[in-house]
């Protein structure tokens, strides 16, 4: 991706973390079928970093062309926002400033290996709701369900591990803008009354810019 030195983010501590916030990703391959994409909720091995694992639903026939290619790309959306002109204080000065968009993206290149069998799926489905269920007080648990009905929707499934081989990041968070400007857009976006309002993207702003 397009990805000036200004934007780029090599710490793998805080990417890793991005996946870990926005696991949602955009899974592309160009295979035997050509172009195909589909937003699949992706995981890290347990104990690594280096391998992401997810799972299709078998009628969806993207597990086809991952098994015949060597190759293929999940790109992660983190927070994002528009950003108007009027947050700038340079506009009252110079009126030379147009509209653009802040956001944090990760992109994930590796190998894809697709996987059948049920032992793995059902360790799969188990650890990740395990994972995604802790928060809450009364956890769900895959055994709450009736064996047989978990044994039918792991028919269902196809299993997905991704050996990494290469991560990029990009954080584009008004570090191409003058302190005053960049100060201008966490203010904005931290005002409750303003209709672009972002708390969130505002932080990032603001931690991206301290001087």
């Amino acid at each position: 991706m397009y990805n000036p030195a200004t934007f780029s983010e090599k710490d793998e501590s805080v990417i890793a973390d991005l996946i870990k916030r926005y696991p949602l990703g955009a899974l592309i391959t160009s295979g035997p079928s050509g172009l195909k994409a589909s937003q699949i909720p992706f995981f890290f091995r347990p104990n690594g970093e280096r391998t992401l694992v997810a799972h299709l639903a078998r009628a969806n026939d993207h597990w086809k062309d991952l098994a015949e290619t060597s190759d293929c790309l999940v790109v992660f959306q983190g927070a994002e926002n528009y950003v108007t002109p009027s947050w700038y204080p340079s506009k009252k000065e110079t009126g030379k400033v147009v509209p653009t968009w802040n956001y944090e993206t990760v992109q994930v290149r590796g190998v894809p290996k697709v996987i059948h069998d049920a032992e793995w799926l059902k360790n799969l489905v188990t650890t990740l709701t395990a994972e995604m269920e802790a928060p809450r007080q009364k956890p769900w648990q895959v055994s709450d369900a009736p064996h047989d009905f978990i044994d039918a929707q792991l028919k269902a499934i196809v299993g997905l591990e991704i050996e990494i081989t290469s991560v990029e990041g990009k954080w584009k968070m008004s570090q191409n803008r003058t302190a005053q400007d960049a100060k201008g857009v966490a203010l904005g976006l931290a005002d409750p009354g303003d209709p672009h309002h972002n708390p969130e993207v505002a932080a990032i702003v603001a931690s991206r810019n301290q001087s």
